[in-house]
């Protein structure tokens, strides 16, 4: 995407910010600075938006994957003549890495039967399997080049941006309303039970299936939830690109104790209507719930343990086993070793977001995390922003007397001149750090049949807390998205597992995996027990990796010249507030007398002078966005609170499909 298209050899010679990577944390930046007047160019490496924050449909993760694989160090002795030839007398050259190696440990396993998908119409079976052979081929060769479709500076199309709008809208439109009823006419549902032997040939999700399917995937590199009361919330109603977006409540908090899935209950009505907790327990819960609203009030309460673990406080206060499970784990989230302090404020944090959109405290964003990102991107974008995918930094320009960075030469030679350069992390090689010691993220990427926990409706969004299976095993937090979050195909759930690493991926979460889901011995093997039979989900896909969490970096941590500014990746938290805090310190540090994020302007409120204004960026479809802001800006006066629905955020919400031309897909 480009706020206006042009050949990358073109690009303006001077910027106030150039910025290097589209993650959250470098595109809330990009959109800040872009939002008070600077002139910012925003480039990545990928060929798609928001880094290891992205959303990948099934085809285009398949694609990630076997580049990843293949990823090979870039040569670049050549290139250096092109540097010396641009370097004046007085400056230095500071190189940086070709390469992201920021994930490690990659394995994939799939689970789905590999044989010919099965025709769910009266077609005779052999005249549909040309047919599936051939969708196999065109999804796989979408999927590697689908995230090709975006405006990328000098190499995209028109009608490659206009067909992908074309497609994700027809997406949104047919499915958004009613996702769960909306394909029983065109397709058997998976879900649907009745127990004759043509209804369990339907159920059967082969791999054909889900590459022919690809495309309703939704599949986050990142996972993580958004806190209603949390800074990235916050920040979306003040900046006003919650208008960009829509969003979903998570529908309840499960935990798994003793190999049991339950419900755990977490604000008051959940409380009393628990069939878990004795009539004793719920009195006890309320009770200690309620000091932890206010527990700023009574010091006398926990001053004794400020230095002692949260879990021995818990036990001070008589809470059952149960109940100290039920707070340690699913509702601070914090570990045996966090300080009672820290505890007291997760639980209060928790606390204070419930009942704001709806019975938990969380919501997630339609089509994935990966949205967000992009929402921040086009509001960039439409106050002027340059965006270039496939388009690089080579190395800086370094003034010797000052120690800052008065250039860059991007990786077609060109030298563009700035006052401030932002990068993400994994662009900085290890020379310029003074420590390579990380910590990992373990993360886990599912498909399965069914819910970990199956109830009246088959359309729950959950958050599963999984307390260590050992003593030296870590604690896991499980998200299971159903097909109404535009994340996965009816008939399927999409799991994310994230744990803080203390071996590989796999080492840590396969034995949780084996624990709540039906793993086939063999790939490809049918699950023991029928559909009904089965206690368990069954595993059709996985993905096991780590990822670098560098967010226990500071600026003390790169040998770096004053005026460049690391944006750290994704943190193993369950929000995202460590982003939003650091764009914001990055944006104070760069503009220290600028307002963060001031609300933009709706489309209709803009007033122009002289001929050529642009209200949404020549990447967008400025037609059809006019039109859909309009009729939002009539629906945002009557608010919905079930959480059925895509939630609003206070006034500025979004209920009508968007128009994702530019930042959209992966």
């Amino acid at each position: 995407m480009c706020s206006f298209k042009m050949a990358a050899e073109d690009l303006p010679s001077q910027f106030d910010v150039v910025i290097l990577g589209t993650g959250l944390t470098e595109s809330v930046i990009a959109a800040a600075c872009s939002r008070v007047g600077q002139s910012v160019l925003h480039l990545d490496r990928r060929n798609y938006y928001a880094g290891n924050w992205a959303s990948f449909t099934f085809n285009g993760l398949l694609s990630w994957i076997e580049e990843y694989k293949n990823q090979q160090e870039v040569q670049i002795a050549e290139s250096e003549q092109v540097w010396r030839s641009l370097i004046d007398e007085g400056e230095d050259v500071m190189p940086l890495s070709s390469v992201d190696s920021s994930i490690s440990n990659l394995e994939v396993f799939c689970y789905a039967s590999e044989e010919e998908e099965k025709d769910e119409t009266k077609t005779p079976l052999t005249s549909c399997q040309p047919v599936n052979a051939e969708t196999e081929s065109e999804e796989t060769k979408g999927g590697s080049t689908e995230a090709q479709d975006t405006f990328t500076g000098d190499d995209a199309t028109e009608s490659n941006a206009e067909s992908q709008n074309e497609e994700h809208q027809e997406q949104r439109t047919s499915e958004i309303a009613e996702p769960s009823q909306s394909q029983e006419e065109k397709e058997p549902q998976p879900i649907s039970s009745p127990a004759d032997p043509p209804v369990e040939v339907e159920k059967k999700i082969t791999y054909q299936k889900l590459l022919k399917e690809g495309r309703r995937f939704n599949i986050d590199l990142v996972s993580k939830l958004m806190y209603s009361r949390g800074a990235l919330v916050d920040l979306l109603i003040k900046s006003n690109v919650s208008r960009y977006a829509e969003f979903k409540n998570i529908s309840r908090i499960l935990t798994c104790r003793n190999g049991k899935v339950e419900q755990v209950p977490c604000s008051r009505a959940d409380v009393f209507a628990s069939k878990q907790l004795t009539v004793v327990e719920k009195r006890m819960l309320m009770k200690f719930l309620t000091f932890c609203l206010d527990f700023e009030q009574h010091p006398e309460e926990f001053q004794d343990y400020s230095e002692k673990p949260f879990s021995e406080f818990l036990k001070n206060k008589k809470l059952t086993e149960n109940l100290q499970d039920f707070v340690l784990h699913s509702i601070a989230m914090v570990t045996q070793q966090t300080l009672t302090e820290e505890g007291l404020k997760a639980t209060q944090h928790f606390l204070r977001c419930l009942g704001r959109y709806g019975n938990t405290p969380f919501l997630f964003p339609l089509y994935g995390l990966g949205e967000i990102p992009q929402c921040f991107c086009r509001m960039c974008a439409v106050f002027g922003g340059i965006y270039c995918l496939r388009h690089s930094v080579q190395c800086l320009v370094v003034d010797k007397g000052s120690n800052k960075v008065k250039a860059v030469i991007d990786t077609r030679g060109q030298k563009i001149s700035c006052s401030h350069f932002v990068v993400e992390d994994s662009y900085i090689r290890d020379e310029q750090r003074q420590s390579t010691a990380y910590r990992q993220i373990s993360r886990a990427v599912l498909i399965t049949d069914r819910s970990v926990l199956p109830s009246e409706s088959d359309q729950q969004i959950s958050l599963v807390t999984i307390p260590p299976l050992g003593s030296s095993a870590p604690a896991v937090r499980m998200v299971e998205l159903c097909s109404s979050s535009m994340t996965c195909m009816p008939g399927t759930y999409l799991v994310h597992l994230n744990c803080s690493s203390s071996g590989t991926a796999q080492e840590d979460l396969a034995p949780v995996v084996s624990q709540l889901f039906d793993v086939p011995a063999i790939p490809g093997e049918e699950p023991s027990g029928g559909f009904e039979e089965r206690s368990k989900p069954a595993v059709l896909w996985v993905m096991y990796f780590n990822m670098r969490d560098t967010s226990a970096q500071d600026i003390s941590s790169y040998s770096l010249p004053s005026n460049v500014h690391v944006c750290t990746g994704p943190d193993s938290s369950l929000g995202s507030d460590y982003s939003i805090k650091l764009a914001e310190s990055v944006f104070h540090h760069l503009l220290p007398d600028e307002d963060f994020c001031p609300p933009a302007p709706n489309p209709e409120d803009i007033i122009y002078d002289g001929d050529g204004p642009q209200a949404e960026g020549s990447g967008f479809d400025e037609s059809n966005n006019t039109e859909e802001d309009k009729s939002q800006a009539e629906e945002e006066k009557s608010p919905s609170t079930e959480s059925s629905e895509p939630a609003e955020m206070d006034s500025v919400t979004q209920e009508t499909p968007l128009d994702t031309s530019p930042p959209s897909e992966e």
